[in-house]
């Protein structure tokens, strides 16, 4: 009996560490520790230009529940991937143990000071527009949907772009 019972044990533990693996391969892998982020910015810079887009640089890790909350939001829900995805470039900088960016970070202006995830706003020729803490995004237990929006909008070209203004100043 007692042969049985640890045989059953050993098949339950089995069962469960695959199953525990199986969750983990399947999580989203976001950041990459690998990447030349220099060299990524510098490229997503070049679209950014060429498309008339900014760059939204999403610094955290793979290790981040809240990086990986915000990314599953604003890739599911059809209205802010949409807006993102029309007024943006978007690149995943790493922060994690194997790779910390620090060079790339410092030329940022050291935004890693807000925790993560983190978000830097470039403009097509790669100047810094402003950095976000994501603390000022969330609600709850993630981020809120509105906040997120205003954030994106806000930050946008047509919102940094004078001519948006000229045009609402000739209306009155």
């Amino acid at each position: 009996m007692k042969k049985i019972l640890f045989i059953i044990a050993v098949i339950a533990f089995s069962i469960t560490a695959k199953a525990q693996e199986t969750v983990k391969s399947e999580a989203p892998k976001l950041y990459n520790p690998a990447a030349d982020a220099k060299a990524d910015i510098a490229a997503a810079v070049k679209t950014a230009q060429a498309q008339h887009k900014n760059v939204l640089l999403q610094i955290g890790g793979n290790w981040c529940s809240w990086c990986l909350l915000f990314n599953g939001l604003v890739t599911k829900d059809a209205e802010l991937n949409k807006f993102m995805n029309d007024n943006y470039v978007v690149l995943h900088v790493n922060y994690s143990k194997e790779n910390t960016n620090d060079k790339v970070l410092a030329d940022l202006g050291y935004p890693q000071r807000f925790g993560f995830p983190v978000f830097v706003v470039l403009d097509g020729k790669g100047n810094r527009l402003h950095t976000q803490n994501s603390s000022y995004l969330e609600e709850g237990k993630g981020h809120s949907k509105a906040k997120v929006m205003e954030f994106f909008e806000n930050w946008s070209p047509k919102a940094l772009d004078p001519k948006t203004y000229e045009d609402k100043a000739k209306t009155k």
